[in-house]
């Protein structure tokens, strides 16, 4: 019998993201914020497998420091697994091995692209055979950027950021990843960002009565224009998170000197993400970060979604 014979279980990639494009309405009174926002699905990627347990149970590895990566119900890849077998009545369990490439606290999406390769693995492993639009509905059910890590490529979400819709890409964008081993809260971030606006109402524009994704971004991503793209690039939640973490300030400043396009806070930090004209720039560009003594990590976009492999 071969090894591949052997395998009784599934393997599921999912992408880590960028936000080339976001846009924070005002605190809502549920605690959430309205968003508009244009995603790209880049390769680095989160692994994960599956394989038939009678108990619920965790374990994660990976390139990066996984130490703060909770192995129990506060980790959303366990309640994604939950979520599935409640929703179908499926009553066993299953065990999950992730292995970790997305920076961790790091804006990119890992925990989300985490959950949404649960959500296809065990669908194929239980026999569930959830349709896309139920697993859909599962997925924002869990968190507003799992929907996104489902389909990849590159997408407009709005609402909560999972309303979904695809946004024609042409070519590859080349990026750099500075990645932070110190992660950054999300909802400080956020409370960071209604803290300024309320206090600093001159220095930082009103939160939008309805978020929209500036049109500039749209004809830069339909035109595959690396440059236009770089001059549209926005993060309403950079202010905020570099108030939280200055040093992240002059790292942005170097790499825009030294080859960059443009550079920003990846969703709400604190990896950065330098966008490159060419594979060549972005390697250079990778290479002068690493001289100075940044971690840098080349990927391209856009990229596929969660996927069996």
């Amino acid at each position: 019998m071969t090894l591949v014979e052997e395998f009784t279980g599934v393997r599921v990639r999912a992408p880590g993201k960028i936000n080339v494009f976001l846009e924070v309405g005002a605190l809502q009174a549920d605690g959430y914020h309205e968003l508009a926002t244009a995603f790209q699905a880049v390769s680095l990627f989160e692994d994960v497998v599956v394989t038939a347990s009678d108990d619920f149970t965790l374990a994660v590895t990976g390139t990066v420091d996984t130490s703060g990566v909770p192995e129990d119900d506060r980790n959303l890849a366990l309640r994604a697994a939950k979520l599935l077998a409640a929703e179908t009545g499926y009553d066993g369990g299953v065990h999950i091995d992730i292995r970790k490439e997305v920076p961790v606290a790091g804006g990119m999406g890992g925990g989300s692209a985490d959950a949404a390769a649960v959500l296809v693995a065990c669908d194929a492993l239980w026999g569930t055979g959830l349709s896309s639009r139920q697993l859909h509905a599962l997925a924002a059910r869990l968190g507003a950027d799992v929907p996104f890590a489902l389909k990849g490529g590159t997408a407009i979400g709005t609402g909560r950021g999972d309303d979904l819709k695809p946004a024609l890409a042409r070519g590859r964008f080349e990026w750099v990843i500075v990645p932070n081993p110190e992660g950054l809260s999300t909802p400080s971030v956020y409370g960071e960002l209604d803290r300024h606006r309320e206090q600093h109402p001159v220095d930082i524009p009103a939160a939008p009565e309805t978020p929209d994704v500036d049109a500039d971004v749209l004809h830069a991503l339909r035109a595959g224009d690396a440059r236009m793209l770089a001059a549209a690039l926005r993060n309403d939640l950079q202010a905020a998170a570099l108030r939280l973490r200055p040093d992240l300030a002059e790292v942005l400043e170097f790499g825009e000197a030294n080859g960059a396009l443009a550079g920003l806070v990846s969703g709400s930090g604190p990896s950065l993400a330098f966008l490159a004209e060419s594979a060549e720039d972005a390697r250079g560009l990778q290479q002068t970060l690493e001289r100075a003594g940044h971690e840098a990590i080349h990927v391209h976009g856009p990229v596929h979604g969660a996927r069996i492999v």
